[in-house]
């Protein structure tokens, strides 16, 4: 089953509904000048609400390791996501599960009505693959401040699955490296991502929100359920 990470959270009711919705992970943007952007002092209290089975991941943005490890002790986090420019060598020396981040541009055109071939990702990725615990495949356009964002190609993400690779040792479930999608994912589309991605897991902010910040509790629970449905 797909698992699911419900990010941007801002308050712990809104986390609630995520945790008895059935998601797996929850996440917190520590990234300032963004929309959802919290501090330990409003995180600390919803990560103490969380039940043991459900992971706070911290998410940061070129952070220097001390101000990165200083937010985990204080919040507690159990992961940590690095969306900026970070190499491979920036994502060491944690104690933590780090999720490294890895920016793709829009769909290219079919050619002659077959998938194009995209190899630049698979390079990018590859990169990391030894480094980190997880990659997850966002899209290169800006934070959104609300608005519907373009998903990404779907059948990159599948590329990385299992029946693609040989089995390695680095990721579990046959995976050489769990991959986590995200973009443009909404309650409509992510059962026909899921399908096509097969990825380890989907992570969503803006497709289940009422406005920047706050969550939209039908489209929480309806992005759940519709993810984990999806085979």
């Amino acid at each position: 089953m797909t698992r699911v990470k419900i990010c941007g959270i801002t308050n712990v009711e809104d986390a609630m509904v995520a945790v008895d919705a059935g998601a797996d992970a929850i996440g917190f943007i520590f990234v300032e000048g963004t929309p959802r952007f919290v501090t330990p002092e409003i995180v600390a209290p919803i990560v103490r609400a969380l039940p043991p089975f459900v992971t706070p991941v911290g998410v940061f943005w070129d952070h220097p390791p001390g101000h990165v490890k200083a937010i985990a002790e204080a919040c507690r986090l159990r992961a940590l996501q690095f969306h900026g420019d970070e190499s491979p060598e920036d994502c060491l020396g944690y104690d933590l599960p780090v999720i490294k981040v890895v920016k793709l541009g829009p769909p290219p055109p079919d050619v002659e009505g077959q998938p194009a071939f995209q190899i630049e990702p698979s390079v990018r990725v590859l990169r990391y693959v030894r480094h980190v615990s997880a990659i997850l495949l966002d899209s290169a356009a800006r934070w959104s401040e609300g608005e519907a964002r373009q998903p990404i190609e779907w059948r990159v993400a599948r590329q990385w699955y299992a029946d693609r690779l040989p089995r390695g040792p680095e990721g579990p479930g046959g995976l050489i490296v769990p991959i986590i999608l995200a973009a443009g994912l909404t309650p409509d589309n992510v059962a026909r991502a899921v399908e096509v991605a097969r990825p380890y897991a989907v992570d969503v902010v803006s497709g289940v929100e009422a406005h920047p910040g706050k969550k939209d509790h039908d489209k929480v629970r309806r992005f759940i359920a519709e993810a984990k449905r999806a085979r």
